[in-house]
């Protein structure tokens, strides 16, 4: 019997429901490991409910074994900063997305969200109460021979058209994992406003948002955490790669929606459009900082601009910057920045967008 087959027989046990007859809880710490992208996470027992971060306690890993401390003096602290309900145990038992530091206090180099939480409590910042809406593009890959879902072994399904926000048995691949991934965002607290099937067979993407500052980075980690476990639990590799597969197919981005209280209010049409020339002069900054093999997806075609090119336009997919027709209309509202690639770190992503268009000074 195989070990799946084997959990299949006792599904009673993974779904004990601890508080008929204990107080403990299980927490799931999760952190960013040393590449940047790979999550990492162990759990804990404490004695009872927690719903406040601060209240629960720090933790340590072998920063050895994920690429981020040497062996000889391999210990790292995880500082708990965001829980959620976590829907694999369900009952009072939670994840907590954690930063990481040296036993000094120190942020590991890896650690991006304490810089990007320094940026978010600037009293400037604060005061513009920054909107982040982000689109997550992914691809499912089959295990064993990591090439999309659905698609023919070494070969190719026809040409793209009519899979995007398709329905059937030939058009839309891995269905149950996107719609077991939403409800359980939902059912973790994250601010998950929808999904959809992609223009490439076999790709997906779920929206989080609108959500305020720092949260956006957390709630787009915990929800790429809580897609790992599914894809885990079905047999199917999860792929942020942003052009998965070469040539004419599209390839798979993380859309940044923005907007700041001056932008959403009367008169916010002008402001965007001064902070898209700020994001304009530091075009090369930011894409440096948008995801690695970015250049692979921003040719220019498959509704991107090309990666030396800033250019933004209302309605216009194939701008750097897009602006929506009811922004227009209506004088004020917000932008999607469409550069960043799907493997993009979130906290970087929306501390820098922040950064340039409030607090920088051309």
């Amino acid at each position: 019997m195989t070990h799946r087959g084997a959990i299949r027989q006792s599904p009673d046990l993974l779904n004990l429901n601890l508080s008929e007859s204990t107080d403990k809880i299980i927490a799931e710490y999760i952190w960013i490991g040393g590449s940047g992208m790979d999550m990492r996470s162990k759990a804990r027992t404490l004695p009872g409910p927690v719903s406040d971060p601060s209240k629960l306690p720090k933790w340590n890993y072998d920063g050895s074994s994920t690429g981020q401390a040497p062996g000889e003096d391999s210990e790292v602290i995880l500082y708990p900063q965001a829980i959620f309900k976590d829907p694999f145990r369900r009952g009072n038992n939670i994840l907590v997305m954690c930063d990481a530091y040296t036993p000094a206090g120190e942020p590991i180099p890896t650690n991006k969200r304490h810089a990007a939480a320094k940026i978010f409590s600037h009293s400037d910042v604060v005061a513009e109460e920054p909107w982040y809406g982000i689109e997550q593009e992914y691809t499912l890959l089959q295990k064993d021979v990591k090439w999309p879902l659905g698609w023919p072994i070494g070969g190719y399904p026809g040409p793209q058209g009519p899979y995007y926000c398709g329905v059937g048995a030939d058009k839309a691949w891995g269905r149950d994992i996107v719609d077991s991934h939403y409800k359980a965002c939902l059912y973790a607290g994250i601010n998950i406003s929808g999904i959809n099937g992609e223009v490439m067979p076999g790709q997906w993407e779920f929206q989080v948002g609108p959500a305020v500052g720092i949260s956006a980075g957390d709630q787009l980690w915990v929800a790429r955490y809580i897609l790992e476990r599914i894809t885990e639990i079905a047999g199917v590799v999860l792929s942020f790669d942003p052009k998965p597969i070469q040539g004419d197919w599209n390839g798979a981005g993380a859309h940044a929606n923005y907007s700041t209280k001056s932008m959403r209010n009367d008169g916010g049409f002008e402001v965007i459009k001064k902070a898209i020339e700020k994001l304009g002069l530091r075009h090369s900054e930011h894409i440096a900082a948008y995801g690695e093999g970015n250049e692979r997806r921003l040719t220019g075609k498959h509704e991107t601009a090309d990666i030396n090119t800033f250019k933004w336009g209302v309605a216009n997919r194939g701008a750097s910057i897009r602006v929506g027709r009811d922004t227009e209309k209506e004088g004020k509202g917000y932008f999607e920045d469409r550069r960043p690639a799907s493997n993009m770190d979130p906290y970087v992503v929306t501390s820098m967008i922040a950064e340039t268009t409030i607090l920088w000074k051309p």
